[in-house]
């Protein structure tokens, strides 16, 4: 079975059926106790990038944005049985050649995490085409969009399911903020709890 643990704020462990092991931007919550095969940092800011939470394989690898962003060109890496590519993730908080969002094809499903980021051309020009199970969209609105301009960017994306995260700055989780957030196939995932398939 795989499985993604929403750990709070913008942090998640994904793990395989085979037992792989993968963070995306470590910072928040519990369940850093799984040693991990990769690390993905999609910035340099502090409230991402806790990379020291974070026992790692004696193979494993950590990923920087400067590692799927290169030249201008978003890389697409194959690890663990896992394909990522990197994707835009910008706003007037987030230089756009500093930042990156994810696309993790895992297990038979297409999950994007968008990362920090507000409305991306690449939302409706690439990942409205990419027929995603979950799409993960920050809704602070204070470093990101808001929960109106998420629910905006969900509808362009066409995800499957939605889920609401970064929520408040300081905060692991705000249920009244998730709760603006409008999409279709909308899912709200408290910390510690996990999509399992």
């Amino acid at each position: 079975m795989a499985e993604i643990l929403y750990q709070g704020h913008g942090s998640f462990r994904l793990t395989t059926s085979e037992g792989s092991v993968i963070y995306i931007d470590p910072y928040a919550g519990e369940g850093y106790d799984r040693p991990a095969d990769l690390v993905l940092v999609s910035h340099e800011h502090h409230d991402h990038n806790a990379v020291e939470l974070v026992k790692r394989k004696e193979d494993g690898k950590i990923l920087r944005a400067g590692d799927v962003l290169k030249d201008g060109v978003y890389q697409e890496i194959r690890a663990c049985g896992v394909k990522i590519k990197g994707t835009q993730a910008y706003n007037k908080n987030h230089p756009k050649d500093q930042c990156v969002g994810f696309v993790v094809e895992m297990e038979g499903k297409k999950l994007y995490f968008a990362c920090d980021t507000s409305r991306t051309e690449a939302m409706e020009q690439e990942l409205s085409g990419e027929r995603l199970d979950y799409a993960f969209l920050p809704i602070d609105g204070v470093y990101n969009m808001g929960p109106e301009e998420a629910s905006r960017c969900a509808a362009v994306i066409g995800a499957a399911h939605s889920v609401p995260v970064h929520m408040m700055p300081g905060a692991l989780f705000d249920r009244a903020a998730a709760e603006k957030f409008q999409a279709e196939g909308r899912v709200i995932v408290e910390p510690g709890e996990t999509i399992c398939w």
